[in-house]
């Protein structure tokens, strides 16, 4: 089954070719401009990028957006996290987050696949809290900011092994379990 995956970034692509690695599964990256609705509900962002990129490819294609939701700070960015992001950057977004307590957050995954029937949605979650200084790797994201419960190192330090835990590996599990069910009952 080929699937096209609306992307450029090559961290999320390589992410997602690791995590749905499979035989009867094969990710298309496709680059295409969309313009992308602003707004904190990461569910229709996702709807509205995904009917978008079908209607221009006219093939199976999934998308996907991950942000941040801080706890004491009314569960933002969510889908604005990119925008925090650009004009913060590493040391701004976790020295302002922890010097004014609010490092509990949830990171979050939501995926849209579009079949050219219906639009399904996936979500994966994980618990964590934000960091200062930002330790690891800073070229992709907040992963150098971000420590998951329960473990010592941002997901920048942890590398390959975040693919292990994260809110995309737990959205790509269930996008992949739904997949293979589908492509049971059509065997």
């Amino acid at each position: 089954m080929e699937i096209c995956f609306l992307s450029s970034n090559i961290h999320k692509i390589d992410e997602v070719k690791s995590i749905l690695n499979s035989e009867k599964i094969n990710i298309i990256p496709i680059e295409l401009k969309i313009n992308e609705i602003q707004s904190d509900d990461m569910e229709k962002i996702v709807k509205d990028k995904v009917i978008k990129a079908f209607k221009k490819i006219r093939k199976p294609i999934f998308v996907e957006q991950t942000g941040l939701l801080i706890k004491n700070f009314g569960d933002l960015p969510g889908g604005l996290t990119q925008i925090f992001w650009d004009n913060l950057k590493a040391d701004k977004f976790s020295e302002i987050f922890f010097k004014i307590g609010f490092t509990e957050v949830t990171a979050k995954t939501v995926l849209a696949f579009c079949d050219q029937k219906k639009i399904y949605t996936f979500e994966g979650i994980i618990e964590g809290n934000i960091i200062y200084p930002p330790r690891g790797d800073r070229s992709f994201q907040w992963d150098c900011i971000f420590i998951p419960n329960g473990h010592e190192k941002t997901f920048a330090e942890m590398g390959k092994e975040k693919n292990n835990i994260s809110m995309r590996k737990i959205a790509l599990n269930e996008f992949k379990s739904f997949l293979e069910e589908r492509m049971n009952k059509n065997d």
